[in-house]
């Protein structure tokens, strides 16, 4: 069974390539020969009138009416007619049709110069042996087109079952449904089969990608609309507390007639509004990729080094301790000023939300090819649903205290935004010893 199905494909393939070549020979050679007889035909019909434009040209161009009236009483099967340049009749032969009301199926222009034109109507006697030969021809085609219908038949019946299949599993992929990989098969339609369900996978993957896409652009406006709506009411506070202290210093009312009293309290109000303006430009300057870092390579212990005095007050007014423990010898590749403004925010925040009397420990250890700078302020802990909020603007855990100790609520979105700009990892995360900062710098 096998061999006589292996045999019924291979002879039915060879029946269409040899019907493909037989009808692609006959339509060339028809082509060559339909060109051969114009060209004949041509120059039968050029040879036959020549002896008429000899005598008109031999007479100038005169009379040639007369000339022409000769040429037809001796070649009265010919049909023509002869026009001036403007296209007037000059003769015409009694069945000849004119410019104004030709209808015929022929025409051939033999002779056009300046002062005369002749078209001959009528065709040789080569049309006859040509017609001829055209139905042959159209009855052998139409032979070879039988032939070819019933080899058509048995080809499709053998090629569309496996395609239906691959129709079907594509329309099914097109409404996203689920489709069982392809059979196996080894020829063409088989490898069209496995591309179609590659790509079926693909679109499948990349639909994936781009809902999450859509999802993080939502997470991203709702994060700006946040922000918007916290840094109005962030602004507009301390804007009406001016306007009532400049009320009634208007208005002498009560206390308020203490001008300068009320002036500095108006003018440190102002001056933690323009620090706050500040913050919230650089986060947006951050966010939009007007900051570019320029790497350079640092010392981790003599860039914290140098940061620690500005915090050391604070610190020891709340009793608290600053241990690090950063080697010699550890250097990284960061923009000086993005790692301070960052380093500068999580001291901060490590001395702010440290317990009095607690400690702060920096240190430094390697990581693969990084070294991750730790910042741990003991005795404390933040409840681990509140822990990625901190990192939102303006989010603060006890608000009343955060106010009265002058925290705008940007500085983790500061260290956020300007790690992020650089290419550090980081995380803040809960440690049995307290709340632990950590960043990744890359190795100088």
């Amino acid at each position: 069974m096998k061999k006589r199905g292996i045999f019924i494909k291979v002879f039915t393939y060879t029946i269409i390539s040899i019907l493909l070549l037989v009808g692609v020979t006959a339509a060339l050679f028809s082509q060559q020969f339909r060109s051969f007889y114009k060209t004949t035909q041509a120059r039968q019909i050029k040879a036959s009138y020549q002896p008429l434009v000899e005598r008109i040209q031999r007479n100038n161009n005169s009379d040639i009416a007369e000339v022409a009236q000769r040429f037809y009483e001796n070649n009265q099967s010919f049909e023509f007619i002869i026009t001036d340049k403007d296209g007037g009749s000059i003769f015409a032969t009694p069945n000849a049709d004119t410019p104004d009301s030709f209808d015929g199926d022929f025409y051939y222009v033999v002779h056009n110069d300046e002062n005369f034109s002749i078209v001959s109507q009528s065709m040789t006697g080569l049309e006859s042996f040509y017609r001829d030969l055209i139905v042959r021809g159209v009855a052998v085609f139409a032979v070879m087109l039988a032939l070819c219908l019933v080899c058509a038949f048995v080809f499709a019946r053998q090629m569309t079952k496996p395609i239906k299949r691959l129709a079907d599993s594509a329309g099914r992929m097109a409404n996203l449904e689920e489709v069982p990989p392809p059979s196996e098969r080894k020829d063409e339609l088989g490898a069209l089969a496995r591309d179609v369900y590659f790509m079926y996978d693909k679109l499948k993957e990349t639909i994936s990608k781009l809902e999450g896409e859509i999802l993080r652009e939502r997470e991203l406006e709702e994060t700006q609309r946040y922000f918007f709506s916290a840094a109005s009411h962030e602004l507009k506070t301390p804007i009406a507390a001016t306007s009532i202290l400049l009320e009634g210093m208007l208005e002498n009312v009560g206390d308020y007639k203490d001008h300068p009293k009320y002036l500095r309290e108006c003018v440190k109000l102002m001056d933690a509004q323009s620090e706050l303006i500040s913050e919230i430009l650089g986060i947006v300057s951050l966010r939009d990729g007007k900051i570019v870092p320029v790497p350079e390579k640092l010392d981790i212990r003599h860039t914290v080094a140098d940061m620690l005095p500005d915090f050391q007050t604070l610190s020891e007014a709340n009793g608290q301790r600053i241990v690090t423990d950063i080697p010699d010898g550890h250097t990284c590749l960061a923009d000086p000023k993005m790692l301070q403004k960052a380093l500068s925010n999580v001291i901060l925040n490590a001395v702010q939300n440290t317990p009095k009397g607690g400690e702060i420990r920096i240190w430094s250890e390697p990581v693969a090819e990084q070294y991750r700078l730790c910042t741990l302020n003991t005795g404390t802990r933040i409840d681990d649903t509140v822990l990625p909020k901190l990192f939102d603007p303006f989010y603060r855990v006890d608000k009343a205290r955060s106010r009265k100790n002058g925290r705008s609520g940007l500085g983790l979105t500061i260290v956020m935004k300007t790690l992020e700009s650089m290419g550090f990892d980081f995380a803040l995360e809960n440690t049995p010893d307290g709340v632990l900062f950590w960043m990744d710098l890359p190795k100088a």
